[in-house]
């Protein structure tokens, strides 16, 4: 039995055209073992002037573990609801899929007009979790040459040698970064090694995927780390964007984490907003890159990864299909039109070797929209 209350305050201060209220909500989620343990969850419901509720996010935590940065292909936490790879009990095979990922699949991806200045995240590894060869990551990357950037999360798998000179052929820029902040320097040097000697390539290397909605470190440990590699990346001759990317909930809630990077980065994903539709992805993660600009002085904001998922289960509102996730790609291309490079559309492929947890609606394999 789950107990649960639930204390809402209303913010007196009037930041845009709609305002947060933050809600804890406390719970005991029970587990296998005889003592369950507190869970606080956090729920901010965004009001307009008169106090009417507008939308409503859930922020659930993640405990603090420490991994090893490549035993294990990254696990791509989604915003504000994922824990890494292993780190929660998963949802196991009776786990009801509420739309089926076989079928009516189609043959060939979305169209891919207007999508030659947007970004496409992309992970080399196989179903059952091994790493892609170079042929292998050639013939994908192969496949997203109407993308003008793809975004990579690691160093291990070579996967940073592996795309790079794959991107190189097709006149593609890779967004190279490292997970943790484990090995830093050694994780660093290999991506400048895989570029080398043209770092032109390089669009951006970012300093972690998320460890702030992890729980892996603090705000003050991820700002110094992003000082200690942008100057050891000068050192070795990189003069590019250096960022730190996490949900846009934590960096709403940590601003310095935009402050030390070259630009705002920011995962947003309407999905997890149990009120919004596929058809208002796109206004939804424009609207909170202009609150996370607004917050950090006006500074550029990328939004590092925003999909769609075709196959899971729904989330209010937000219902996974092949026909939701047609309509949510398009809603973020068109929001994004005047401005592609500051998105990067989530995922290439459908990512069969993750594993769901009790926060991914079951839909956490199937997000990958270009068909292959």
């Amino acid at each position: 039995m789950w107990t649960a209350t639930l204390f809402v305050v209303l913010l007196l201060s009037f930041f845009a055209e709609a305002y947060p209220v933050d809600a804890p909500l406390a719970f005991e989620h029970g587990a296998i073992a005889a003592a369950p343990e507190p869970v606080i969850i956090e729920v901010t419901v965004w009001v307009d002037k008169n106090g009417q509720s507008l939308s409503a996010e859930t922020h659930f935590p993640t405990k603090t573990v420490a991994r090893e940065p490549t035993s294990l292909p990254p696990f791509l936490a989604v915003p504000d609801l994922a824990a890494p790879h292993g780190l929660v009990p998963t949802l196991g095979a009776n786990v009801k899929t509420d739309h089926n990922p076989t079928s009516h699949v189609p043959t060939h991806p979305l169209p891919q007009q207007n999508t030659k200045f947007f970004g496409i995240s992309y992970s080399p590894y196989n179903a059952d979790s091994t790493c892609k060869n170079q042929a292998q990551v050639d013939q994908d990357i192969a496949r997203l040459t109407h993308y003008a950037f793809v975004r990579i999360y690691g160093v291990d798998c070579d996967q940073a040698r592996k795309v790079v000179n794959a991107a190189k052929s097709h006149n593609m820029k890779v967004f190279a970064g490292v997970y943790d902040l484990q090995n830093l320097h050694a994780s660093l040097k290999t991506i400048i090694d895989a570029a080398a000697p043209d770092l032109s390539i390089l669009h951006t290397i970012s300093i972690g995927n998320e460890l702030l909605n992890r729980g892996q470190n603090s705000a003050g440990d991820v700002v110094n780390a992003v000082h200690d590699a942008r100057a050891y990346l000068h050192s070795l001759g990189y003069t590019g964007p250096v960022v730190t990317i996490d949900t846009f909930s934590k960096l709403l809630e940590h601003p310095e984490l935009c402050h030390v990077s070259d630009y705002c980065a920011a995962n947003c994903h309407a999905f997890f907003d149990n009120n919004q539709t596929a058809e208002n992805a796109g206004d939804y993660v424009r609207d909170i890159a202009h609150r996370l600009s607004s917050i950090s002085g006006g500074k550029r904001t990328i939004i590092t990864e925003s999909g769609w998922p075709h196959a899971g289960q729904a989330n209010g509102r937000a219902v996974p299909s092949l026909e939701n996730q047609r309509k949510a790609i398009e809603s973020l291309r068109r929001s994004f039109s005047r401005n592609p490079a500051d998105l990067v559309l989530f995922s290439a492929f459908d990512d069969m070797w993750k594993e769901d947890n009790q926060w991914t609606f079951g839909a956490e394999k199937f997000w990958g929209f270009e068909r292959r």
